[in-house]
């Protein structure tokens, strides 16, 4: 199992997560959260995926974005259709006079489609993106576009109906340590590609709080794949 801390902002901070060595690293570009990334990106390491949260923005946006950060991920954490997603993926697989330049080579960047979920969910909704997008997000169904800082019912993706890996996202901190262990022994989990974390490790939007990172990961040794644990 993976683990992306999302929504970065200063730069020591971003220096200090990635010493952490997580598979992920989102930045949010999005002007109305507390959140928006503006600036630049210090040096990761190879191995840290550095994604792209996106809210409804133009595949030019998107784009432009990509190209200027190296993202190896795009999260999609809006109302995108399925049409919009597969005009983005066509964007990357097919190289094009306006990727010239463009650092990665085709089939690496990833898509993630974000659904939310309070107390129930209807999985029909998938259906349209299966064999489109690479995975799908389950974050909190709230007030804001993420980090609403609570969890979801879990027992909603019992019988989880198909195949495309996901991301489990939406309020996890230390406090659902045991919560993720428990989940590990059900059938679904075995499409679990990853874990998001965000604001339940914030000192303030967008900065991390260090302690509480290396004691979450420390908690879960032996369930994430952190090259350094």
């Amino acid at each position: 199992m993976k683990l992306k801390v999302c929504g970065m902002k200063y730069p020591e901070n971003i220096e200090a997560v990635a010493a952490l060595q997580p598979d992920y690293v989102g930045f949010i570009f999005y002007d109305i959260s507390p959140r928006n990334f503006e600036g630049k990106i210090p040096v990761l390491p190879e191995s840290i995926k550095k994604t792209g949260v996106f809210v409804d923005a133009s595949i030019d946006f998107i784009v432009e974005k990509v190209k200027r950060y190296d993202f190896k991920a795009i999260q999609l954490h809006g109302n995108e259709s399925a049409e919009f997603c597969k005009e983005l993926k066509n964007k990357f697989e097919i190289r094009g006079p306006d990727l010239q330049g463009f650092k990665n080579l085709e089939g690496l960047i990833k898509i993630w489609k974000v659904f939310s979920i309070k107390d129930k969910f209807d999985f029909d909704l998938l259906k349209p993106y299966e064999g489109i997008v690479d995975y799908f997000l389950f974050d909190t169904k709230g007030k804001e576009k993420g980090g609403n800082g609570y969890t979801f019912d879990w027992s909603v993706l019992e019988g989880y109906p198909s195949t495309t890996p996901f991301i489990l996202s939406g309020g996890i901190g230390l406090s659902e340590v045991d919560s993720l262990l428990s989940f590990s022994r059900r059938p679904e989990y075995k499409y679990v590609h990853a874990i998001d974390v965000n604001s339940k490790f914030e000192a303030k939007p967008g900065l991390k709080n260090i302690d509480s990172l290396k004691r979450f990961i420390s908690n879960l040794q032996g369930f994430l794949s952190l090259e350094g644990f």
